[in-house]
């Protein structure tokens, strides 16, 4: 296996559940490194950074750092004064790392790296040139200062109490492909604050946020990035702590006690993770010895042109075991069940987002980054191996292929595509005037010609809510009784198409402001007591909650989520009357879903639905039941007629209410004669 793991000290056997750390205090040399020089190493954690043991009987922290052209290299930190020349390190062999033992530092004391490296390039021959001196963060560190504070922070390795053995030891049957998977977005500092404008902390959105995603019937929670970040307008994605729990929010033992609640709760925890670029700050890992380390070399290839971070080096063997380790602590030391992982269309294209003439071809003369589809291959089967159940979810926009095939069928082997080709089209079709819909039709229905390709997951992601985008319920046009049936119509679609589901917070009761993570959502909106309105905004909620519902509960929703004949279309070309209907089958090719969404704000009395089999139907749900804010529930004929359509040998003629969707199930087995 490509990730094998050399270095038996730091290694764990293949599991699911943590295991102590080993004693750390023994002297480090070269050949613990072999495994990480050669881009195979995932416990990297064990073997850098700082750890608290002892060492002769004395407690203290035994300091490690990867810079293997620095000059020299000292630990700095509040026990010193941060004086650079206090406590100098000592380099391990010829492994580039150097070492440190400090008696009498512990767990909270805050520390820096103080890298000395040469002034200018030609210098670099020069041991006793002039030297530049700069104060890094640990790229290791497990803890950090709360922002603008930029110091590491010694945290205790001793693992923290879990409770969810139970829930780690069957996590691989929530992972089939069979298995319903709904997510639930969120950006910890603002789906909710306190009343003075403060964050709540990662206890505190154990007690409020989980309860509430566990109500709304979503089987998993993703947390945009809590990786440890200097900016908070970078929502996470200019990660500078690979190993650290953002400390906006708590303590690391209180993210831990985030995730274990939530496994009480059944809920999955997928964390978001950005492993193509990081963010440009200079206590960082940017230039960490003097010269680019974990980038890339040249700064026009390394700086990316969207957002002005830099490129990770895949070709660099230590990068790849850095970003390998950082992957394997998250699920082993927080036991996260997956990883989301960031602009994966960016790593695996040496061209995105660059003119020609800004950007080289790899060595057999193509546009693919090699290195990064090694590492994303390496990452798959060294997660699926260790960690079986552990999902891995690729924001992918391209049209790469095998994204989701196994890494030794040449895919990259994640177990989910976002499906950003479906979002874009029906977001465009919800976003027209009705009138215009007729003519962007085929964009309702494409995603049908290729969503067996990959298994997807379809995300309604914060990405679409930001940027004068609008919110989800702001995009739909008209007023707020077509705004909130659009926003019914288009949850509806989502929930009833393959693929598993993504919705940010704010989605499921209609906010009406672009997302800003400078505050919270508009809870107020739930309070119909202080306006009647606002019922429309409860029952949305109680929309998505009752798609939820279905969707959990009903096979023809899920089990053959992934399989071609799991779908089948009833009538896809009423483009005039912008209507779409379809069957979700059952595994067992009994108790067929009917599926009924009329896209126009037009309605179509006697409408007629091929169906399947004549007999008794009955309705699964409704949107416009007045306890989802719907106008008034579909009549429906009590039984469906032996009147051949669209090539079926039965159909159902139906009342059909503008922005109508409907879900419905024959009420009985066929009987003889039926």
């Amino acid at each position: 296996m490509r990730w094998q793991i050399e270095h038996e000290k730091s290694s764990t056997p293949p599991g699911p559940l943590q295991t102590p750390a080993p004693d750390p205090s023994f002297p480090l040399k070269a050949a613990d490194f072999e495994a990480f020089r050669a881009g195979r190493e995932s416990a990297l954690h064990d073997l850098l950074g700082a750890h608290p043991c002892e060492r002769g009987g004395e407690p203290g922290t035994r300091f490690a750092v990867w810079a293997p052209r620095a000059r020299g290299v000292s630990v700095v930190g509040s026990f010193n004064a941060w004086d650079g020349a206090a406590h100098p390190m000592s380099p391990v062999d010829d492994a580039g790392v150097w070492e440190r033992f400090l008696p009498g530092v512990g767990p909270g004391d805050l520390y820096k790296f103080q890298v000395r490296s040469a002034a200018d390039e030609a210098a670099d021959e020069a041991p006793d040139g002039p030297s530049l001196a700069v104060d890094k963060a640990d790229p290791l560190g497990r803890a950090a200062e709360v922002r603008p504070g930029t110091a590491s922070r010694v945290a205790s390795t001793a693992p923290y109490a879990w409770t969810d053995a139970a829930w780690v030891e069957t996590r691989r049957g929530r992972a089939a492909p069979d298995v319903p998977i709904s997510i639930y977005e969120v950006h910890p500092g603002s789906w909710r604050r306190h009343a003075d404008g403060s964050w709540l902390g990662y206890r505190a959105l154990a007690r409020e946020l989980l309860p509430y995603a566990a109500d709304l019937g979503f089987t998993h929670i993703e947390l945009l990035p809590v990786m440890e970040h200097p900016y908070d307008g970078s929502w996470g994605y200019q990660t500078v702590g690979y190993f650290a729990p953002t400390s906006r929010y708590g303590p690391p033992e209180d993210f831990a006690h985030f995730v274990d609640e939530a496994h009480r709760l059944g809920l999955g925890v997928v964390l978001d993770w950005v492993p193509g670029h990081f963010g440009p700050d200079l206590h960082g890992l940017r230039t960490f010895d003097g010269a680019p380390l974990y980038e890339i070399g040249e700064e026009s290839r390394a700086v990316h042109p969207d957002w002005g971070t830099l490129a990770f080096d895949f070709g660099r063997p230590e990068v790849v075991s850095f970003l390998l380790s950082s992957a394997r602590y998250w699920i082993e030391r927080y036991h996260a069940d997956g990883l989301r992982v960031d602009a994966v269309a960016s790593m695996l294209h040496l061209d995105y987002s660059r003119e020609e003439g800004e950007w080289e071809p790899n060595e057999l003369g193509g546009r693919e980054n090699l290195g990064a589809i090694a590492f994303l291959r390496t990452l798959s089967e060294m997660v699926h191996d260790r960690f079986p159940g552990v999902l891995l979810f690729a924001e992918e926009s391209s049209a790469w292929p095998g994204v989701t095939a196994p890494a030794d069928e040449d895919g990259l082997g994640f177990d989910f595509k976002w499906n950003m080709g479906w979002m874009n089209d029906t977001l465009r079709v919800l976003a027209a005037p009705p009138e215009r819909r007729p003519r962007l039709h085929r964009r309702l229905t494409f995603s049908l010609h290729y969503a067996h390709t990959e298994r997807h997951l379809l995300p309604l992601s914060h990405d679409e809510v930001v940027h004068l985008k609008r919110s989800l319920l702001e995009k739909v046009p008209g007023m707020d009784e077509e705004k909130f049936a659009g926003l019914r119509l288009l949850l509806g679609y989502m929930w009833t198409h393959p693929g598993a589901k993504l919705l940010f917070m704010g989605g499921e009761i209609g906010e009406r402001r672009e997302w800003n993570e400078d505050g919270a959502l508009d809870w107020s909106l739930l309070d119909a007591s202080a306006n009647p309105a606002h019922a429309m905004h409860r029952g949305l909620q109680r929309w998505v909650r009752a798609l939820n519902r279905l969707y959990r509960g009903e096979p023809a929703l899920h089990a053959l989520d992934h399989a071609p004949e799991g779908f089948e279309w009833l009538d896809v070309h009423d483009a005039k009357r912008s209507v779409l209907s379809y069957l979700r089958w059952r595994p067992e090719w009994e108790g067929a879903v009917v599926v009924v969404a009329n896209f126009s704000a037009t309605a179509w009395p006697g409408y007629r639905v091929a169906l399947p089999e004549a007999g008794p139907y009955r309705v699964l749900l409704d949107s416009g039941d007045p306890e989802f804010g719907g106008g008034g529930r579909t009549a429906l004929p009590v039984r469906a007629e032996d009147v051949p359509h669209h090539a079926r040998p039965a159909s159902l003629p139906v009342d059909l209410p503008p922005l109508a969707f409907l879900v419905l199930q024959r009420s009985e087995a066929p009987e003889e004669g039926d």
